[in-house]
């Protein structure tokens, strides 16, 4: 038997493989998440900004290749802020950002049909060099950007009359595959004091430790895992409102499978190397 496993056909491991992957998709596991204090101190300043206070920017720094950790971080985000009735301005620093955080409006905005344009949420659009937009929020929003994603002046948005820069602004969450939440810092945070949070693939997240430890940044939703945690506690307060989630929580299924994936490939590991033990102990006894 320990002979015929070391010699298995490899494409049985692909086979077995194929099959973790796909079936939990299609049959949500629900394996329990534990929430982290990265993303609960996101949650916690979100649950804490008044209604009708100072908003929260949401702000998709990435492009597409990261989209499977990210996008779920987006819908999470915005929906979060929806059902609290938080006040939310939505960018990105790159045009695939824009288009990504406006598909992630369209795909929440099917849970809550009465949030409008202007009134509840502001989708900014594209503008060259980030980090001088950002500067410029600081001094004037109204002057960063003149006018909205759907070309509406910013002066005419009813949303934006008491939001002028940073002072009415709760939190930054910057959501990238690379450094981008670094600018948020330099200038959101360190020159005009924003709080400013991540989040991030799983892979650039130990860059963040030494930020959450210094308080540059108050939170971090990490890679795929974070993502689940938002999602889960979104859930809960959807649920605590007598509400249901209606749409997939992608974060928290990506989560089984991958669970459900390194479980097999462990599993596969040990197999290789107790079969390998085994047959060379039997040829030194033979």
């Amino acid at each position: 038997m320990w002979n015929k496993l070391l010699n298995l056909d490899r494409r049985w491991i692909f086979v077995v493989t194929s099959i973790c992957v796909i079936v939990p998709f299609l049959l949500p596991i629900g394996f329990p998440t534990n929430i982290t204090p990265p993303t609960q101190s996101i949650y916690d300043k979100i649950e804490s900004t008044p209604k009708d206070g100072p908003a929260v920017i949401v702000s998709f720094d990435a492009d597409a290749a990261a989209l499977p950790e990210l996008y779920p971080m987006a819908v999470s985000l915005i929906r979060h802020c929806f059902v609290s009735n938080k006040r939310v301005i939505l960018w990105g620093m790159n045009m695939e950002g824009v288009g990504i955080i406006q598909m992630a409006l369209v795909d929440v905005k099917k849970d809550f049909p009465e949030k409008k344009s202007g009134v509840d949420y502001v989708l900014m659009p594209y503008l060259p060099f980030p980090a001088i937009v950002v500067m410029k929020m600081g001094e004037d929003i109204h002057k960063a950007f003149n006018t909205d994603y759907y070309g509406m002046t910013i002066d005419s948005l009813p949303m934006m009359k008491d939001i002028r820069n940073f002072d009415q602004i709760s939190l930054v969450v910057s959501i990238t595959a690379a450094s981008a939440w670094a600018v948020w810092v330099s200038f959101a945070n360190q020159k005009y004091g924003c709080n400013v949070a991540t989040g991030i693939t799983a892979v650039g997240a130990p860059d963040c430790y030494p930020y959450l430890q210094t308080k540059q940044l108050i939170g971090m939703l990490g890679g795929m895992k974070g993502a689940a945690e938002y999602e889960t506690l979104v859930e809960k307060k959807i649920a605590g409102d007598g509400l249901t989630f209606k749409t997939r929580k992608a974060a928290c299924i990506g989560m089984d499978t991958q669970s459900v994936v390194h479980i097999v490939m462990i599993i596969f590991i040990m197999l290789g190397n107790i079969a390998y033990f085994v047959v060379r102990r039997q040829k030194n006894v033979a």
